[in-house]
């Protein structure tokens, strides 16, 4: 008991991979004051039984360099750590056997480009020559990543273990965590039936068993586990060594070759939620029940790819448990709950390949301060508290196992656990054909399917059946008016005497504005990148509205919070499903909104990026002359309990002016035109204003200044090397989603962040961000090259502009004849 230690200065909980990666990678950052605890033995939840996949190609490019990053990592493991891996990049080969499943693979294999990996575009006929053994008389094409690999977990989980220890970590087994120590919302250590460790960072890393520590002290860690299912054969004559990974994703399964056998594993498309009732006391590295019957199509499947297979005897039949999060994608950094307490888990099947990046930027997170990079996609702060719902998880569950093989069709809606959010205006919505999407929870109208149309999806990644209807409302809003339910928006009040002092602090540009003003601006960090993207209103001198996306609502909350400073007089609290809103948008806007209120609307009264509290109907309504479509318009923010009221109002008076229900779709086709950025794709925490074209919203001379202002004006003055720029496809056959390269005479300089078709220009529309690997981005530079941008392999010429295609000069926004920027910020 005496060798049991009582203080660290980070206390790790779990010894599966990714807690001996973390533990490894703080020891390299000098930490070597480490204590991993581990309620049993190493790797005795999930890694053990992991196949040991190590892919690199990832969704975003910051999660293919951590997969990259595991890759080298794993290649050099054994030389630090004397402990043998297992090791070895023999390639993987994805294999479609339709044409849809041929292009996702196709434009994977362009965004592997833009990624810096070897990626190689396969016929039939070369893909059957790496894998003889395979039938592929169905086969479409295939792609190739010569430098995947496959490695042993355990060996590899024990390797950065053995390296962790040799740098100073100390790694206990048999110390089960019970609790989390919270005092004033910070972590301050963990308890175990060995005594109680003190630590001033705790990370939690307990695979399945995250999710209820977390809940313990108030944080969501949504995750929930599921039977995983493989089998590995008797020994295969002939069976030739080191073929690639394969991946017939059309029939959810997985191959590969293992000392003379094959193994197969399978992800189907639905799949059996594990746990409900708790996970056993005693459970390590068990297993759970056989369920042929279960996976005897799937394996049917298999036998039809390899038909060796059919006469191979099977060795083991394995089922595990793994745990999966709602939206597939890895849980990690610090919870917006309790300061301190980070996570790493809910890494859905792809642990082994994940646990070297995530195990270093984890590391770098906690020893910093901050992420290394842009992290969003896994960011735990994407969570809503009520993803930590057991019934909800469970629920999810059974779909997003499958979904990992499934296409990935662009704008493709989750199935399961569906309702859990709905503005007061739902059933009003879907009475008029609404087709509804779904954000944080949230059901959003994404487009409406006129009468005898049913709302729902027909995938491609071509023109979807939405696409007709959508321009439709896109074109409403541009020559009408059309009317979009936004209820969705984050909502925060900040409130008191020391209000407009914390946000000028916090906030780029200026919010020591005049009451009912409306102030665009970003949140930064020491860097200049971008944190958030709100708009501010002054309702009172020591009152504020900050409005933000559906999906920025816990990161941007958390931000604000742990940037006020203690003991200042200013409460925030989430107003968000306080308030409905109703956006107005359109040409006609000012028209059909004056009949139903006795208010002046007029440009003179009422200019752009104002707010005035307003009759409308029996409602009071504060209506802000604001857009994200780039049309006169107002957004009606308004008590929920006065939605209905007043959305049937607007909709009873709009027809003379031409009204038209409007969905996600068509706003994000109308932002595109305009230029108007979408934090989490065209700008997060890597971009800076400078880079981003949004220098106009910095407040540079402002009093005081403002967090990031120094590393801006370093940037100012040196200027540039990448720029947002926007682009326009010269073949509108073709459509931009993300992550499509962009190539400049011959060069690649970039990669798509976002794309949309323009209906009012019809063209396929991007923006991305172009590099100037030698000198600065400037003008004459982005102007004075030859676009191309990568669509499935094929080169597609482009037009490219710093200005968007659409009202430049923002004459249809403000209503004046001269340019000017949209909001100038104060100096």
């Amino acid at each position: 008991m005496s060798d049991f230690p009582e203080a660290a200065q980070v206390v790790i909980i779990g010894g599966g991979i990714v807690g001996c990666s973390i533990a490894y990678h703080l020891t390299l950052r000098g930490v070597s004051d480490v204590v991993l605890l581990e309620r049993k033995q190493l790797t005795s939840g999930t890694t053990w039984h992991a196949a040991g996949l190590v892919g690199q190609l990832r969704a975003t490019h910051n999660l293919t360099r951590l997969a990259q990053y595991t890759a080298n990592l794993y290649a050099t493991l054994e030389q630090e750590s004397g402990q043998a891996t297992g090791f070895r990049q023999m390639g993987s080969l994805a294999l479609a056997s339709n044409a849809e499943r041929f292009e996702e693979l196709r434009r994977g294999a362009s965004m592997a480009r833009c990624f810096g990996l070897e990626v190689n575009v396969l016929t039939p006929r070369e893909a059957c020559e790496l894998w003889p053994l395979m039938n592929g008389d169905d086969l479409v094409g295939a792609v190739h990543l010569p430098k995947d690999g496959r490695t042993n977990p355990v060996d590899t989980a024990q390797a950065l273990a053995r390296a962790a220890r040799k740098r100073g970590a100390r790694i206990i087994e048999n110390a089960k965590v019970t609790d989390i120590l919270v005092e004033d919302g910070t972590a301050k250590g963990v308890r175990t039936a060995r005594g109680d460790v003190r630590a001033e960072f705790v990370v939690n890393a307990a695979g399945m068993w995250a999710h209820g520590l977390a809940a313990s002290v108030g944080a969501a860690v949504p995750l929930h586990a599921a039977e995983h299912f493989y089998i590995v054969t008797e020994p295969i004559p002939g069976l030739p060594p080191h073929l690639p990974v394969l991946r017939d994703a059309d029939a959810c399964t997985y191959i590969t070759e293992d000392a003379g056998k094959l193994l197969v594993g399978w992800f189907e498309p639905i799949a059996k939620p594990w746990g409900m009732d708790g996970i056993p006391e005693s459970f390590a590295f068990d297993q759970l029940p056989e369920d042929l019957e279960h996976i005897e199509p799937l394996l049917d499947a298999a036998i039809r790819r390899i038909p060796a297979l059919s006469d191979a005897g099977i060795q083991l039949f394995f089922n595990g448990p793994e745990s999966f999060t709602p939206d597939d994608r890895y849980l990690l950094g610090e919870t917006p709950e309790v300061r301190n307490l980070f996570v790493a888990a809910g890494f859905n099947s792809i642990g082994i390949q994940s646990a070297g990046g995530a195990g270093k930027v984890l590391a770098d997170w906690i020893v910093d301060g901050h992420p290394p990079m842009d992290l969003w996609d896994v960011d735990i702060r994407r969570v809503m508290p009520f993803q930590r719902n057991r019934r909800y998880l469970m629920d999810r569950t059974v779909e997003a196992l499958g979904l990992l093989y499934a296409m990935h069709w662009p704008f493709r809606q989750p199935e399961t656990a569906r309702g859990v959010r709905r503005s007061a205006l739902h059933d009003r919505l879907k009475q008029r054909g609404a087709c509804f999407g779904e954000t944080a929870g949230w059901e959003r109208p994404n487009w409406y399917a006129p009468k005898g149309v049913a709302p729902e999806y027909r995938y491609s990644y071509g023109r979807q059946n939405w696409f007709d209807y959508s321009a439709e409302e896109h074109r409403a809003v541009r020559e009408a008016v059309g009317l979009f339910d936004q209820s969705s928006f984050g909502k925060f009040i900040v409130e008191g005497r020391d209000a407009e002092t914390v946000l000028n602090r916090i906030s780029a540009n200026h919010v020591s504005i005049p009451s009912g003003r409306i102030v665009y601006t970003q949140w930064l960090n020491n860097e200049g990148g971008i944190e958030a993207d709100v708009t501010i209103t002054r309702e009172a001198e020591n009152r504020f509205l900050i409005v933000t996306s559906a999906a920025s609502q816990t990161i941007d909350l958390a931000w604000l919070r742990r940037h006020t400073p203690e003991g200042a007089r200013a409460v925030t609290f989430d107003a968000t499903s306080a308030y409905a809103v109703l956006g107005v948008m359109g040409p006609n806007s000012r028209k059909l909104l004056s009949r139903l209120t006795e208010a002046d609307l007029s440009n003179e009264a009422f200019p752009f990026a104002t707010s005035q509290v307003i009759d409308l109907g029996y409602a009071r309504v504060r209506a802000s002359r604001i857009t994200y479509v780039g049309e006169l318009g107002f957004e009606l923010y308004m008590p929920t309990e006065f939605a209905q009221s007043v959305f049937d109002l607007i909709v009873e008076e709009g027809g003379p002016e031409g009204l038209r229900l409007c969905g996600y779709h068509a706003m994000n086709s109308l932002r595109m035109e305009k230029g108007y950025r979408h934090w989490g794709h065209d700008i997060s925490p890597q971009d800076t204003p400078l880079e981003a074209g949004l220098g106009f919203a910095v407040g540079w001379k402002k009093p005081g200044g403002f967090i990031g202002r120094d590393a801006l004006l370093r940037q100012k003055e040196k200027g540039v090397k990448r720029r947002l720029v926007h682009f326009a496809l010269k073949d509108e056959r073709k459509l931009l989603y993300h992550n499509e390269p962009i190539w400049r005479d011959g060069v690649l300089v970039g990669r798509i962040t976002s794309g949309m078709f323009g209906h009012t220009l019809g063209k396929p529309l991007g923006m991305g961000y172009v590099e100037n690997a030698e000198a600065l981005a400037d003008q004459s530079f982005i102007e004075s090259g030859r676009y191309e941008i990568e669509v499935a392999g094929e080169n597609i010429s482009a037009e490219a502009s710093l200005p968007p295609f659409y009202d430049p000069l923002n004459l249809r926004v403000k209503e004046t004849e001269k340019a000017r920027p949209i909001l100038v910020a104060a100096s």
